[in-house]
């Protein structure tokens, strides 16, 4: 290990503390990478059978702890390094993960692209974060997305169903007949069809990565969780930071590790072209959804909270701050 910092700003320099970050972060490994957006679920889904609407918000945080830091950057690994390194520095797995937890993992599974293309989140992401949960003695690991793609090509061709079962995981492809009527309690989102397992999950961890979107600038932690859901996807882009909101309060991650390791910085989110994707062997991880995000967004799209509205939305809505900057923040070269 190359040594763990805490951010500072420098007056001598004249760099703030939020600059500090953002310069951090935007180094990470730069050598650049020679790395159809079918709504399947809208056409093969259907609402689910009235048996009475569902009422839940989904709230699986766990308790604050000064100890540790809310955002931790773990840099210049491979993705198992980097992830060891990310859950280490936030106290390690137990902290989040009890004995006999049934856990879901929400990756990014949702486009037909290999691993190179940087469209789905890194397989081997993915399998640590299973082999961390099951380490701290979760009872299952779940790993499931409603992909945009066909769901069978999506899981195979990202590498990640063979990459998270042999690590023990249950793979789980979206099932027309596993969702399940929800009131979202949202602003524009009221009752919708969930897929199953988020339903009955004790614990929820978010696994996105990051990409440019052409609607938002960037699709990052909040906008991940568009993969929970079924129907017809596509109109939730008419009003699509409400949307987000109205989602984020829904699903409260118990964690969130952003895949930085390859960012697609343009022609998102379906990607395709090698070239478009960055190398930057970076992770971001932690437990303000609205701080990783803003971060992110920032440090490589230089997009500030008001040029993406759900991040504010959000902040006002009590579900994170985006200034991230204010936060306890570590970086871990691995």
């Amino acid at each position: 290990m190359k040594g763990r910092e805490e951010i500072s700003g420098d007056a001598t320099t004249g760099i703030t503390r939020r600059e500090a970050m953002l310069q951090l972060l935007r180094v990470g490994s730069v050598a650049a990478e020679t790395v159809g957006a079918g709504w399947w679920l809208s056409e093969r889904s259907r609402r689910p059978e009235s048996q009475g609407t569902i009422q839940a918000r989904r709230d699986h945080r766990v308790a604050t702890d000064a100890r540790w830091p809310q955002i931790t950057v773990a840099q210049d690994g491979e993705p198992r390094e980097l992830v060891r390194q990310a859950i280490k520095n936030l106290g390690g797995m137990s902290r989040f993960v009890s004995n006999q937890d049934v856990v879901v993992l929400k990756p990014n599974i949702a486009w037909d692209r290999t691993p190179e293309q940087a469209a789905n989140t890194n397989p081997e992401l993915v399998a640590e974060v299973v082999r961390e949960c099951r380490q701290a003695g979760a009872k299952r690991v779940i790993v499931t997305d409603v992909s945009c793609n066909e769901p069978r090509r999506c899981f195979q061709r990202s590498g990640i169903e063979a990459a998270a079962r042999a690590e023990g995981a249950e793979v789980l492809l979206p099932d027309a007949d596993r969702f399940r009527e929800v009131d979202l309690g949202g602003v524009v989102l009221k009752n919708w069809p969930v897929f199953e397992p988020f339903l009955e999950a004790d614990k929820v961890i978010n696994l996105p990565i990051a990409k440019h979107h052409m609607l938002t600038g960037a699709t990052l932690g909040m906008k991940n969780w568009y993969g929970i859901l079924g129907g017809e996807r596509n109109r939730l882009h008419q009003q699509i930071h409400q949307s987000l909101v109205d989602l984020a309060s829904f699903m409260l991650p118990t964690l969130t590790l952003m895949d930085c390791y390859r960012v697609l910085l343009r022609n998102g989110p379906t990607g395709g072209n090698p070239e478009d994707a960055e190398l930057k062997k970076t992770i971001v991880a932690g437990t303000d959804p609205v701080a990783i995000d803003a971060y992110v967004a920032k440090a490589y799209w230089d997009l500030d909270p008001e040029k993406m509205p759900y991040l504010e939305m959000a902040a006002a809505r009590g579900l994170g701050t985006t200034d991230f900057a204010s936060l306890n923040v570590t970086v871990t070269k691995v």
